[in-house]
């Protein structure tokens, strides 16, 4: 089996010894991390990413660190001297520096013991640096006794979870609300272009393209405000548990003055659970939060779905709106280009569906005092969070922003649809409607020739009931003629009665109304 160590050690003379309870090992002179990182690397050879690929959740375990130091100085615990080097190493992480020395994959067995020991012994190396002593003399500041004094990584790991998802949280929403304007400008843009709506891909009635947009900037702007009371949710921390939720090892005071810490260093409103043995073996928020960003998902990849049947063509398809061509689609049809920003948003909704079963899956994986399986809850989470934000943007930029629409075309739609018959219904009559309806689609005619030839509306009546504003906000506009001012077939002119398409339906004969 390969040495999962070779990368970090560059030249074997160079290492440093440090020794746990399972024995002595060598780790890398200039490393910061310690014997306890170094079995995680070797043990979890998983998925080859490593923790500091979410820097989000490195930040968050250094201000966990630097609230539990700070609190432990207040309560008399620590001195000065290791409360001031300890926290000057976790600013330095929460500025970004040592981000490197992370290197645990991000799967890992333990409940996430292995990303905790990794920042222990991260922070307490920096330290020890800062004071002037070599890397690994523990028995000056030490990883487990100082820099987790007062701490378990069954409260450390969920809260650091909590914190790294309510930031990364904050992008994904600046990139929804990124695309919700651009649906909106494309709302505004297309507020005139008239065009056919559709119910289960069948013609419907007329509505506008600029109805359709400003459907997809509200479905945006709804998922944006779950999303934002989701977060709500996860403020409650557990910090300050320990092992099960006892608070074993820790000062009575602690967990009340960690968050306080907290919530200065992070700026964030956080607030201690009430039961903190619930809290450290729930994993619900998770669950909740997952499927707010299923939810995002599922309206994305929908809206997607949308866009590619609309633009679908050139010549073969709905052809009712132009996507900006981003790259040749076809290494065999020249001239050929493909919806390829709404598909990898597709994807990328498909990706985070599945992440949201993994998370269901882990949380109701848990047992008795402590769910295990945090570390691919965390993962997930990210994951989903960087794919959704990174769609968002794409699919405002890339497609949204450049979309043109054929108006003529979609005009055309409407003058030829059969659903426009519902529009004149209450101006015609159902029966003159239904017959206008049935012969049209008979003789391959549009509505509104039948409908003028016909004499039920002059031209310019047609025009006044198919203006956008009119189809737009129907009810606004609405006119209903008292049923005797109806014309039917029967006040027609007669060379305009003996018009075949324009006769009254036949007399229902099989008794159903």
């Amino acid at each position: 089996m390969a040495d999962m160590t070779a990368p970090f050690l560059l030249e074997a003379d160079k290492g440093r010894i440090e020794t746990d309870f399972m024995g002595t090992r060598e780790v890398p002179a200039a490393a910061y991390w310690g014997i306890q990182t170094l079995r995680a690397v070797e043990n979890f050879a998983i998925t080859g990413t490593q923790i500091c690929s979410y820097p989000l959740l490195v930040k968050a375990l250094a201000q966990i660190k630097h609230a539990a130091v700070l609190t432990n100085f207040d309560l008399g615990l620590i001195d000065t001297v290791k409360k001031d080097a300890i926290g000057k190493a976790c600013q330095d992480i929460e500025q970004g520096r040592l981000l490197d020395q992370f290197v645990v994959d991000v799967i890992q067995g333990g409940a996430g013991t292995s990303t905790n020991m990794n920042a222990n012994e991260v922070i307490a190396n920096r330290a020890l640096e800062l004071l002037g002593f070599d890397k690994g003399e523990y028995s000056r500041i030490h990883p487990n006794g100082d820099v987790n004094m007062g701490q378990s990584t069954n409260d450390v790991y969920p809260t650091a979870i909590r914190i790294a998802t309510i930031q990364g949280t904050q992008q994904l929403l600046a990139a929804m609300g990124h695309l919700r304007l651009a649906l909106a400008r494309k709302a505004i843009e297309f507020d005139d272009v008239v065009k056919v709506g559709r119910t289960q891909l069948q013609d419907a009635v007329p509505m506008t393209l600029g109805q359709e947009f400003s459907t997809y900037a509200v479905m945006v702007d709804e998922d944006e405000r779950r999303i934002r009371e989701a977060l709500v949710h996860l403020h409650e921390i557990n910090l300050g548990a320990t092992a099960i939720g006892t608070g074993l090892n820790t000062h009575p005071d602690y967990a009340a003055q960690a968050c306080i810490h907290l919530q200065r260093i992070t700026g964030l409103p956080l607030v201690t659970a009430g039961n903190l043995v619930e809290a450290t073996q729930d994993c619900g928020v998770f669950v909740l939060f997952s499927g707010m960003l299923k939810r995002v998902a599922v309206k994305l990849s929908k809206i997607c779905n949308d866009l590619r049947l609309l633009s679908s063509g050139p010549r073969a398809g709905f052809a009712e709106i132009n996507l900006p061509p981003r790259q040749a689609g076809s290494s065999i049809m020249p001239g050929k280009v493909n919806p390829v920003i709404p598909e990898v948003v597709n994807q990328v909704a498909f990706e985070v569906i599945g992440y949201d079963l993994t998370v269901t899956m882990a949380a109701e994986a848990g047992q008795l005092q402590l769910n295990a399986f945090e570390p691919i809850i965390a993962r997930s989470l990210f994951a989903s969070l960087a794919s959704l934000t990174a769609a968002c943007t794409s699919l405002a930029d890339h497609c949204i922003d450049g979309i043109t629409a054929n108006k003529e075309f979609l005009r055309s739609q409407v003058e030829a649809s059969i659903g426009v018959v519902t529009v004149l219904n209450p101006l015609i009559g159902y029966d003159a409607a239904t017959s206008i309806a049935r012969h049209a689609l008979a003789e391959g005619r549009s509505v509104t020739s039948l409908v003028l030839e016909s004499g039920l509306l002059t031209a310019a009546e047609l025009d006044e009931i198919l203006r956008p504003e009119r189809l737009a906000n129907p009810q606004a506009h609405a006119t209903h003629p008292p049923p005797t001012a109806v014309p039917g077939p029967d006040s027609l002119p007669a060379e305009q009665q003996a018009r075949p398409h324009v006769v009254t339906s036949p007399p229902n004969t099989d008794g159903r109304h």
